[in-house]
């Protein structure tokens, strides 16, 4: 007689752990989405050219970060969530911009600010839940949050802005490494997102605000 087929197993419900980072990563998502499609309006590009870099934009930091924990299929395509927001904040972009001229550049630093944070402090906690120890945690975080900008330079083909405006990926690398520091000393997830979330904001709105530059050569 043939052996009675396995029971099938049923998936078990996401975690705490796991709605709270889905959460920050599509918030995440969806405003660099907006900045990215707002990046590709600005330089010319038609409808395809605006929900592609914005696609990417929105994307690309995350795929690194899941690539390089060996978390395959990375989120991004593992549920189709992340993708539906992207397309659909990016076209919802292009609609405001065919009515108005330019999105406020206030606004938009700060839509940006919020997605940095997001990124950074989601990528390092996933790290830290990893195992990763503190320097790969910060790293993932700063590359899950610059990832999409850089992608998005390389496609309007202009020198990235993490390279010429010192205190974004700066600020990056804070969230991330105080995020990771507070994860390993408090062990209180939700305490050391929202310092690490708070100390990127910051950092980035006042070096928007106040013009802050880390210190360069002038030929």
């Amino acid at each position: 007689m043939m052996p009675p087929p396995p029971a099938s197993i049923a998936p078990q419900p996401p975690t705490a752990r796991a709605r709270l980072f889905d959460a920050l990563d599509i918030v995440a998502t969806g405003l660099f989405a907006m900045e990215g499609a707002a990046a590709a309006a600005h330089a010319g590009l038609d409808l395809l050219g605006i929900l592609v870099v914005g696609f990417i934009v929105a994307l690309a930091g995350g795929i690194l970060r899941d690539v390089l924990l060996g978390d395959l299929p990375p989120a991004a395509f593992s549920s189709r969530t992340r993708i539906v927001v992207a397309l659909v904040v990016s076209l919802a972009t292009f609609g405001v911009l065919a009515v108005v001229d330019e999105l406020p550049a206030l606004a938009l630093a700060t839509a940006d600010a919020v997605g940095l944070a997001l990124f950074a402090v989601g990528g390092a906690e996933k790290a830290a839940a990893r195992g990763a120890n503190l320097w790969v945690v910060a790293a993932l975080g700063t590359m899950t949050a610059t990832g999409g900008g850089l992608v998005r330079d390389i496609l309007l083909n202009r020198v990235p802005f993490v390279l010429t405006h010192s205190v974004y990926g700066t600020a990056a690398l804070a969230g991330a490494l105080a995020t990771g520091i507070l994860l390993r000393w408090t062990r209180t997830r939700g305490l050391a997102l929202l310092a690490g979330a708070l100390i990127t904001f910051l950092l980035r709105m006042l070096a928007v605000i106040f013009d802050w530059q880390l210190p360069r050569l002038v030929p």
